[in-house]
Formats: structure tokens, sequence, C-alpha cells
């Protein structure tokens, strides 16, 4: 039985420091890992539990088998996650993570009358705007072109092939699952919708940000900062701010719709 004190396969946990008043949960970009938002861990409050999902395929889940399908990855999160319900949950997805994010946010909602307290997308088009690439069909020269154009992965990593041969698995994998996932039906969700975008991002544009609006009829709010796919890296700090004013707002918001209520 899981107890709210570890980790768990799924989620590297940062338990709160005082009382835990809500949760934070971050899901990563494609090829993305937990390590990559440590400092994440223990930037909330005293008062924010914070759980970072770990990917198979990757770090201590290197041996599992990687998951390459949106639904199946967005089923098991889910699954993972509703121990986790008993407090107020805000999801946040960065890139590929939004999208999972937002699967996971109707999967509570619709599957388990569980209302995330908020929902906070970064840096990827809407779900009825997806337009999905056949980038996991080519070789693992365009994955690595690919890694290189949108940033945040060390340029000298990259270049040996002992790390390729160790990513390279896991970035295919969640390649596919961007590659064959959406566009789908705009379907409402039932809490607010927080969205970020760097203003240089070279996928994703403030206009196709906007478009979360489409299915937040219970708020939306977008925010434009300077930098580019990874402007979450140059802009941490503020980032981190943002979110934890959210986090206060909407805390009173998941008390209230947990549990479908």
């Amino acid at each position: 039985m899981t107890t709210h004190g570890e980790s768990t396969p799924w989620f590297r946990r940062y338990p709160a420091t005082g009382t835990p008043r809500r949760r934070l949960v971050v899901l990563p970009h494609a090829g993305g890992s937990a390590g990559f938002y440590h400092a994440w861990g223990h930037a909330f409050g005293g008062g924010t539990d914070v759980l970072v999902a770990k990917y198979p395929g990757r770090h201590d889940r290197l041996t599992d088998t990687c998951i390459d399908r949106m639904d199946v990855l967005a089923d098991r999160v889910t699954a993972a996650l509703l121990p986790f319900t008993d407090l107020p949950v805000t999801l946040f997805g960065h890139s590929m993570g939004a999208s999972l994010a937002y699967e996971v946010t109707l999967r509570l909602q619709e599957r388990h009358a569980v209302r995330p307290a908020a929902l906070h997308v970064s840096s990827c088009k809407a779900p009825h705007r997806l337009t999905p690439r056949d980038l996991y069909r080519k070789g693992d020269a365009a994955l690595i072109a690919e890694l290189r154009r949108l940033g945040g992965t060390d340029t000298a990593l990259l270049d040996d092939p002992d790390v390729q041969e160790l990513i390279l698995p896991a970035v295919r994998a969640d390649f596919t699952v961007v590659g064959t996932h959406g566009p789908r039906e705009a379907t409402p969700v039932g809490c607010p919708v927080h969205a970020w975008i760097g203003d240089a991002d070279p996928g994703t544009s403030p206009q196709e940000m906007a478009a979360w609006g489409d299915v937040a009829p219970h708020g939306f709010g977008l925010r434009v900062l300077p930098g580019g796919h990874f402007y979450l890296v140059e802009q941490h700090d503020t980032l981190v701010d943002e979110v934890s004013e959210h986090l206060a707002r909407t805390a009173a918001h998941g008390e209230q719709n947990a549990n479908g209520k």
C-alpha cells in the first residue's frame, strides 16, 4: 500500500516540510526525467507536496519498458496518482507533459470524479490544435538534431555515443507518444487552466497557446516569458513564483471540488 511519505515507481516525491495542504504534480517533457525538475522539489513553500513523474526507460527505471502511446501513459499515470488525490491536486506539464497533464485531468474527472484544482500547461499546442510529426520514424541523427534544436539538453552530452545509446530509446518512445497523439476533441476540463510559453519557442507560438482557452470554461490565463522552448530554465524563479501564486489561489477551489463536489 502506498503511503504519502515515500516515493513510488511512478513519482519522485518531495514531501511538504510542514502540514501538506496541496499537491503539485509535474509531468516532464519528451526525453525528460524527474531529475530535470529537482530544483522544483521544495520551491513552493512548506505546505506543498511535490510529485514529479518518473517515466519508464530512464534513471532508476532504466530497465522498465518504455511506453510509446499517450493513452497507455495517461492511464498509468492516472492510476499511480489516485492514492494522492486526498488533497487538492494541481498538474503542471511541459511540452509533451502538457498533453499528458490534460489527458490525466480528463481521466481523473471523468472516470474517478476527482477534479484537479488547476491544470498548468507549458510550451505545447492545445489538444485540438496538435500537429503530430513523424520524427519518431526517422533515424537517431534526426532525433539528436531535434534535441539540439529545442535545447534543454547539454550539447556535450549529445556528442557522447554512450550517452546517446542510453537516452535514445526513451527519447524515441516519447517522440512516438507525441507523433501519434492528436489532434483530438477540445473536451473542457473542470478547473482553471494556466498556460506559459517562451516568446522565441521554435515549435509553439503564443497564439497557439491561447487556444488552451477553448478547453477552460472555468478560467484561463496565458503568460509569455522571454526564452525558447526551455524558457523555464532561464526563467526558473519567475515561473516558480507564478506557479506558487496560482497554487495559493486555487487551493480553496480544489478543496471544494475534490472528489467531484
